[in-house]
């Protein structure tokens, strides 16, 4: 229900067109967990890596629907291709309520050498439900706390995790 929460939110500001150009975060490191989702002291979600390597389930979850949806386009580890830019470089200047307006609503830029349209995930439940996940994985990426390849190891799903996919996604409790 809370990522629910996000979408809607990030929806109303781009609707609205006041997004809000504030820099992302600069402190990544978590300030606290919310039922095993990580927060930065300002409440943005966060990755956490540990000192063997295991990470969050939210950074699992992220790389596994990033490349189940995103890599296409941006490249098998964020890092852009000729078609997309790169996210891992994107997430170093995006704040979190400008990735979810563009993930929900789209971008078109178009200049007279090129045209770059990202379309509107706003409706895709495989994006929508899982949109925390993917910008913390690519946060993590854009700070170099994971690798280019699967993440070894990773903390346990939570129960709250469970709880809301299975409600994004329309499924009885």
């Amino acid at each position: 229900m809370q990522k629910f929460r996000y979408v809607c939110a990030a929806i109303l500001i781009v609707a609205s067109g006041q997004l809000a150009f504030a820099e992302p975060a600069a402190d990544s490191t978590p300030g606290k967990s919310v039922d095993g989702k990580y927060l930065d002291r300002e409440g943005t979600p966060t990755y956490k890596v540990s000192a063997d390597g295991t990470v969050d389930w939210y950074t699992y979850s992220g790389y596994r629907r990033y490349h189940s949806e995103c890599h296409v386009c941006h490249g098998p580890d964020g890092m852009g291709s000729t078609y997309a830019p790169s996210l891992k470089d994107s997430l170093k200047t995006m704040s979190y309520g400008d990735f979810l307006g563009v993930v929900a609503s789209g971008r078109k830029n178009v200049t007279s050498s090129q045209e770059n349209v990202m379309p509107s995930f706003g409706d895709n439940t495989n994006v929508v439900c899982y949109i925390d996940d993917i910008y913390i994985y690519l946060r993590a990426r854009a700070n170099d706390a994971v690798g280019r390849t699967r993440p070894g190891k990773h903390e346990d799903k939570p129960e709250a995790f469970t709880q809301a996919e299975n409600a994004c996604m329309g499924k009885p409790e």
